[in-house]
């Protein structure tokens, strides 16, 4: 753990997953980078002026190194008018037609929040769907900014390691939230933490990053015997204080069992670990029926966000890993690390 520790000048190999989608806040991640980890920033969903807000807020609550996530733009498959005749029906709460982001509008906002991170000095940047192209690369590189992809398979790996990334997050099939995978694969690109470092561990020779299920520091010992370099941890860090999480979120997360989550498209179009919910017990048939990334997501924001401010959990997406049923208690990011980092 002592290289990357040294490369991302942080005092443990903690670092807390980015999560989009609003939980995150400011003041989580200053908490995290206060407490000896590396605190992450999401600008998934998020407006390009409101992530410049989010990074500044960060730089006033601690002067240590923090990182900001980008979801790298996919191509958006054809919408066929029978699935959108479908959902039209099932939801019939969602924004116009014509407000559906076109993959231009992706690309365009990808690279205003590009140009936010380097006016910004943001030192430490990572990627998730993809792989950025050259050009961005050489970009942030030139400003001497800390590269970090997203892997869930050993090609996808050895990709982003042979494009210049300088440390991969290798995340398991047993992460909550979206899948980061990225490149066609035979199978369904489900690989468990261990299997994966099994896979990439002998071929790679940057830094390497677990992410998958990792929620207490026997987790972490875990992760590190595989060979990591750092864990990444998401659900634990939901339920905390400093979590912008509903409330009925956090009581799913502490009543949850590892065994109640389950990989999803019904929430965004893009394969998802949450906790089994009504909607997805109900719409489970019509998997094969989702429009694709990011409309099915967008379609579903305005049932998503009413059912959280009722405080209804049937409907809401509630990521979460598959180490959720180790979580018993709301904590402060402080106690989070703590019972991270110590024996």
């Amino acid at each position: 753990m002592g290289d990357i520790t040294k490369l991302l000048q942080i005092k443990y190999g903690i670092i807390q997953a980015p999560m989009a989608g609003g939980a995150v806040t400011p003041q989580l991640v200053a908490a995290v980078s206060q407490c000896g980890g590396l605190g992450s920033l999401a600008s998934g969903y998020v407006q390009p002026d409101h992530l410049r807000q989010q990074i500044k807020q960060v730089k006033q609550l601690t002067t240590r190194q923090f990182h900001v996530n980008v979801f790298v733009p996919e191509s958006i498959s054809e919408v066929k008018k029978e699935d959108v005749a479908f959902w039209e029906k099932k939801l019939p709460a969602r924004p116009a037609a014509d407000s559906l982001p076109s993959e231009k509008e992706l690309w365009h906002d990808f690279e205003q929040k590009i140009n936010i991170l380097l006016e910004e000095d943001v030192p430490i940047v990572s990627f998730t769907f993809s792989c950025p192209n050259e050009q961005t690369i050489h970009r942030l590189k030139q400003k001497g900014i800390f590269l970090i992809g997203t892997a869930t398979t050993k090609e996808e790996a050895l990709l982003l390691e042979e494009k210049g990334m300088d440390a991969i997050v290798l995340q398991g099939s047993e992460a909550g939230g979206h899948r980061g995978t990225f490149l066609p694969a035979k199978g369904d690109a489900l690989v468990g933490l261990f299997s994966l470092f099994s896979d990439v561990k002998p071929i790679c020779h940057v830094p390497l990053i677990a992410a998958g299920g990792i929620t207490d520091r026997a987790g972490v010992e875990v992760a590190l015997a595989l060979g990591a370099d750092a864990a990444q941890v998401g659900t634990r860090f939901l339920a905390s204080q400093e979590s912008a999480a509903a409330d009925v979120y956090k009581k799913a997360i502490l009543h949850a069992e590892s065994s109640e989550t389950k990989i999803t498209r019904l929430f965004s179009g893009k394969r998802a670990r949450g906790i089994v919910n009504q909607w997805m017990e109900e719409e489970r048939q019509n998997e094969d029926r989702v429009l694709p990334y990011p409309v099915q997501h967008v379609w579903t924001t305005p049932m998503r966000k009413a059912a959280a401010a009722a405080g209804n959990p049937d409907q809401m997406a509630l990521w979460a890993g598959q180490g959720v049923g180790r979580i018993h208690s709301i904590l402060t990011v402080e106690e989070i690390m703590h019972e991270l980092t110590h024996i």
